[in-house]
């Protein structure tokens, strides 16, 4: 029988010590394609695990759960001489260090990457995320996703004209940073291939937040109007917008003449796509206000779901505005395996699939410092070390610890790419 492809980062070694949304995101990714990571949480846990309810089956919030799985966790005072002596114990073995901390918080600790680490661990991953990074006239500061959302201008586009302002309903800035984070890190083992040595991967939510005004960044570089709020509408092209049918909404997004020509036919309105205001994309765009009219007194009586169907078979990218309870609930999303269901726990599944190396979605998130005991074990700590650090307070007891002894099924290897540490 053969073996099922190995994951295609099993070997790699991850150190988070990253907070909340971006950093363990970047760090989540990595184990989801075998990485055997341990995420080090201050004594209270990863604020994360208080941004409930609701809970999970097993009562965990499930905020964090979604975020955290495949990460075994141990919880250390880093303040503590003794936290520190346990972490540079870890990154003795550590391919890839994740951090969110305040930029100057490792230097104070003297765990700074060009001051002490690089050397001391010089094939070393570090991978630093913050709001601005260390310097500049906002470097420092600290950083959450709505706020970047605002300072970025993102808000400012987002909206109608009436509407003011608005926050997107998903945290942005902060996914699509974790996702720089991992696109780093992946490019740093790139050429540490070549080099042998690592460095410093830095991922701020300002860069990415900047990085995100497509096309409006380009609309103003070369028209010199900043950019305005217009709802579901776009800058560039029309129709490309959201509109009512008759049980329902749906979006549109014709690019092309083609296209158009072939959304005409499909709603029976062959004369919109001879009439001289509609006859080119830049028309169209001029028009737009008057197109939007012609389109929604001919849907007013059209089914949407029968629309976006016909649509997208004709090549004419159409879509109903589903809830999120019908876009996970849709036959394709459990098609594409985007919902995983493992050990009673629901999770999202692998937006990145390769053929060879498959990932895996399927490991449960840990509890605060559940594998605590494992951990310190594989490091040298015996049993009497190991209370003596729980007795101080520098590692946090694990959820199942019977004072005197440890229930080493409930604090085991439960990762299914947890790695003994060496």
């Amino acid at each position: 029988m053969s073996q099922p492809p190995l994951s295609a980062l099993v070997g790699l070694r991850v150190l988070d010590l990253s907070r909340v949304l971006a950093g363990p995101l970047c760090a989540q990714m990595l184990a989801d394609h075998g990485a055997s990571v341990i995420k080090v949480e201050p004594p209270d846990g990863d604020e994360a695990r208080r941004f409930g309810p609701p809970l999970d089956e097993r009562g965990e919030v499930a905020y964090f759960g979604a975020l955290n799985r495949g990460k075994r966790s141990i919880a250390v005072d880093l303040s503590r001489p003794a936290g520190r002596a346990v972490l540079d114990k870890l990154l003795a073995d550590t391919d890839v260090l994740v951090e969110n901390f305040l930029p100057g918080t490792m230097e104070r600790w003297g765990l700074g990457y060009e001051a002490t680490l690089a050397a001391r661990h010089p094939r070393l991953i570090y991978c630093s995320v913050s709001g601005f990074g260390a310097d500049g006239p906002l470097g420092g500061l600290p950083g959450y996703d709505a706020v970047l959302q605002a300072i970025c201008g993102l808000m400012s586009v987002n909206g109608t004209p009436d509407s003011g302002p608005l926050r997107l309903g998903v945290p942005v800035v902060d996914y699509l940073t974790g996702y720089n984070a991992l696109s780093g890190v992946l490019l740093a083992l790139a050429a540490r291939e070549r080099s042998s040595l690592g460095q410093r991967v830095e991922a701020t939510l300002f860069d990415t937040g900047l990085a995100l005004l497509v096309p409006h960044a380009s609309n103003w570089f070369y028209s010199g109007r900043i950019p305005q709020r217009m709802g579901s509408a776009h800058p560039n092209i029309a129709p490309y917008d959201r509109y009512a049918a008759a049980d329902g909404e749906v979006f549109l997004g014709v690019v092309n003449n083609g296209q158009f020509k072939r959304f005409c036919e499909c709603v029976s309105r062959p004369d919109l796509a001879d009439d001289p205001r509609f006859t080119g994309s830049s028309l169209r765009l001029a028009n737009r206000d008057a197109l939007r009219a012609e389109i929604e007194r001919t849907l007013v009586n059209v089914p949407a779901a029968a629309l976006c169907e016909d649509l997208m078979r004709r090549g004419v990218p159409a879509g109903p505005v589903n809830d999120v309870a019908q876009a996970l609930s849709q036959p394709h999303a459990v098609h594409r395996a985007m919902v995983v269901d493992k050990q009673g726990h629901r999770s999202l599944g692998l937006p990145v699939k390769l053929s060879a190396n498959p990932g895996c979605a399927d490991a449960l998130p840990p509890r605060l410092s559940e594998h605590a005991g494992a951990i310190l074990s594989e490091l040298g700590y015996d049993d009497a070390a190991i209370e003596s650090l729980h007795a101080d307070g520098t590692i946090a007891r694990p959820p199942h610890v019977r004072y005197g002894r440890t229930d080493q099924a409930l604090i085991g290897l439960t990762s299914p790419n947890a790695q003994p540490l060496r």
